[in-house]
């Protein structure tokens, strides 16, 4: 199962928002630096109202939703890529997740300590990005003086990895994470094998407060919040060529302990459709590139996970190793199309169920059934 790791600097919510996401009280939250020093895991489901209407169509017993796994990680002070704070220890359990949700704080108040004392979200991601570049440019430099030897050799693996290091290492020292580096297909799948920290896909949680996610659903847009939220969404997009969404890690941790119908009522008193922890899930769902197809029945509605590109095959190989190796047709039709005509008997009726075969691309959203002969 893929991860994703909760950063961030300490006191920016980073153990609030795992709890909210997770749904447990697991993570310590405190206001002081480094309340969080083994990181805390947790699997989440991700939301996804499509299985409920699928569900509900085929009057399925039970659901079973996709799933990622995030960690929560200590928070990083400016020099961790020297060991200050819990570096080291911060930067290694990094390395062990696929992708990073960096929250930043865009919420003013007094009684919650800032490690750098006072709110500057933008800031806050430069020191975060600045400790990891230096710790890549740290690794990438001592893996090229290793290939040296082999280089001289004529080694043909050693010649590819130099030559990408020579032009990721000037990158590097740019202050650009290396994930903005534009490299071809093969230098992509050469870069896996560097374990870069600033290679992972990244998402920024903008933090705010109860009235400032209120606000903001009202589009007000003078509000301190506001310009914080505006000023990450520019900066990440411009700079990082990534995404931010809005969240409010306090409304989310008080929401664990409410009934779906009373957090949507809790929601709506804000004038919110929608719990920003969904959002962040999906996000994080997709920025890990992943993707959802389903299949129903009486028994169990269940989403599938695979991978963005993946065919039919690799799909049904999900489901059990049989279903790849005997991999005959898949019978598919898309959600929107399945749930318009009620079921699948009225969907092969009415001659809408494709039959798809081994080069097909499975889409976010198919809903399929395997014919296999092992």
């Amino acid at each position: 199962m893929l991860s994703a790791g909760i950063v961030g600097l300490p006191n920016v919510g980073k153990s609030t928002l795992f709890n909210a996401v997770t749904r447990t009280r697991k993570a310590q939250a405190a206001n002081y630096p480094f309340c969080t020093i083994d990181p805390n895991q947790g699997v989440v489901a991700v939301p996804d109202q499509r299985l409920e209407t699928l569900a509900k169509m085929s009057k399925s017993v039970r659901t079973v939703p996709a799933a990622i796994e995030f960690v929560d990680i200590a928070g990083l002070v400016a020099g961790a890529s020297q060991g200050e704070g819990l570096g080291n220890q911060f930067l290694s359990h990094i390395r062990e997740v696929d992708a990073i949700v960096q929250v930043v704080r865009c919420f003013e108040d007094s009684d919650i300590h800032h490690v750098t004392g006072s709110v500057d979200p933008v800031r806050d991601i430069e020191i975060i990005n600045t400790e990891l570049i230096l710790a890549d440019l740290v690794a990438a430099q001592k893996r090229f003086d290793r290939l040296q030897k082999q280089v001289r050799t004529g080694d043909k693996q050693a010649k590819a990895e130099a030559a990408l290091l020579e032009i990721l290492i000037p990158h590097l020292n740019s202050g650009k994470p290396a994930i903005t580096l534009e490299v071809n297909p093969e230098e992509k799948l050469i870069m896996r094998s560097f374990f870069l920290l600033t290679a992972k896909p990244t998402i920024f949680a903008c933090n705010v407060s109860e009235s400032d996610l209120s606000a903001l659903s009202a589009g007000e847009t003078g509000t301190s919040a506001a310009k914080h939220v505006g000023a990450v969404s520019s900066y990440v997009r411009t700079h990082l060529a990534t995404e931010a969404v809005v969240i409010s890690a306090q409304i989310e941790s008080e929401l664990v302990d409410l009934s779906p119908e009373e957090a949507g009522e809790y929601l709506s008193g804000l004038g919110v459709t929608e719990s920003g922890v969904g959002i962040l899930i999906r996000a994080v769902f997709h920025l890990l590139g992943l993707r959802t197809y389903f299949t129903t029945g009486e028994k169990e509605t269940r989403a599938w996970t695979i991978h963005a590109g993946d065919k039919a095959p690799a799909a049904a190989g999900v489901i059990h190793s049989d279903f790849e190796r005997g991999f005959i047709a898949a019978e598919t039709i898309h959600f929107d199309g399945l749930v318009q005509l009620g079921s699948f008997a009225k969907s092969r009726e009415a001659g809408k169920l494709r039959i798809e075969g081994k080069e097909y691309l499975v889409k976010d959203g198919d809903v399929m059934e395997f014919r296999f002969n092992v």
